[in-house]
């Protein structure tokens, strides 16, 4: 019986862990890393066994990085009273007392240590610029909702996404393996990042009363929800209306090799999803009922992924 018990236990404590690890929001850091590695292989021609282990190490400095947001998050909210039992979201492991605060800044922790590992592969093949995008990284997981001046109270939970998971994320991964600044990467970074930020713009939207109770401070709270919604369909407009930079990319200082412009049409059937997106937070007011948007914008971004490689062969 006691046996029992104690494997129960076990289970329950590891779908915690998971739980607040929250696998849904790692596409984010997938999805730039996977596609910078295609793009530094369309680039080159080249992708040699050290290129393997270098998108390895990059891909998972990424996504323990995401982990150790997450957990960050979810211990600091609950801290500052952010998650309640209002809440229309995904349950917390803090704020619901399923994991102790200790624990999960134990979890942040460890995480920022895996990914530290990950990040010191990364610049004994790479060098300083590894850790000029190493270290504010490593400050922004907590930074994001914690420190003096945390990002998501303060109305720039969206520029981050859109840098970090979109731009730095791209282009720093292209640097990995070509050792150079491309402005291909500099374009896809700006799409990705546009449809990630999606995902937060909808999460905003969504927790937009719970928020304004809580002084946190998103543009949803700031703008009011007839600009959030605005803010949300220019992301995704824009991230589609940028792929036609793909036609010109010659022209911008580019490699211009052939099948570039395949790189705008073919992720085109992803805005479908877009489309899904846009009618959702302009006919249903902030709810629960957001919760299904936010799936629709992570299959987005996925399906954006794949349409992308199968672009690129």
């Amino acid at each position: 019986m006691r046996e029992q018990v104690s494997e129960n236990g076990s289970k329950d404590l590891w779908r915690s862990i998971v739980l607040a690890a929250r696998p849904k929001t790692l596409p984010a850091a997938i999805v730039p890393v996977w596609l910078g590695s295609l793009l530094a292989w369309k680039l080159s021609g080249e992708f040699d066994r050290e290129n393997v282990y270098l998108a390895i190490a990059t891909l998972m400095g990424a996504v323990w990085i995401q982990i150790a947001t997450n957990f960050f998050n979810d211990a600091i909210d609950a801290d500052k009273g952010a998650d309640t039992e209002a809440r229309l979201g995904p349950t917390r492991v803090t704020a619901s007392g399923l994991l102790s605060r200790r624990a999960v800044y134990g979890l942040a922790a460890v995480s920022l240590g895996t990914a530290v590992c990950c990040g010191a592969y990364l610049f004994w093949h790479c060098g300083w610029p590894i850790v000029l995008i190493g270290i504010p990284a490593l400050y922004f997981c907590y930074g994001y909702t914690g420190g003096p001046i945390p990002l998501a109270y303060c109305g720039l939970g969206e520029l981050f996404v859109i840098l970090w998971f979109g731009l730095i994320a791209v282009l720093g991964t292209v640097f990995v393996h070509l050792g150079e600044w491309r402005i291909e990467a500099l374009l896809l970074g700006s799409q990705v990042g546009l449809l990630s930020t999606v995902l937060i713009s909808v999460n905003n939207l969504r927790d937009v009363e719970e928020d304004t109770g809580n002084a946190k401070r998103t543009l949803a709270v700031k703008l009011g929800v007839t600009a959030a919604r605005w803010i949300i369909t220019l992301e995704v407009i824009l991230a589609y209306l940028l792929g036609i930079f793909w036609l010109r990319i010659e022209s911008l200082g580019g490699s211009g090799e052939a099948g570039m412009g395949d790189l705008m049409f073919y992720p085109l059937p992803a805005s479908v999803l877009g489309g899904v997106i846009l009618y959702g937070v302009w006919k249903l007011p902030p709810s629960e009922r957001y919760n299904r948007l936010l799936a629709v914008g992570g299959m987005q971004l996925l399906l954006y992924g794949v349409l992308f490689t199968v672009a690129c062969f």
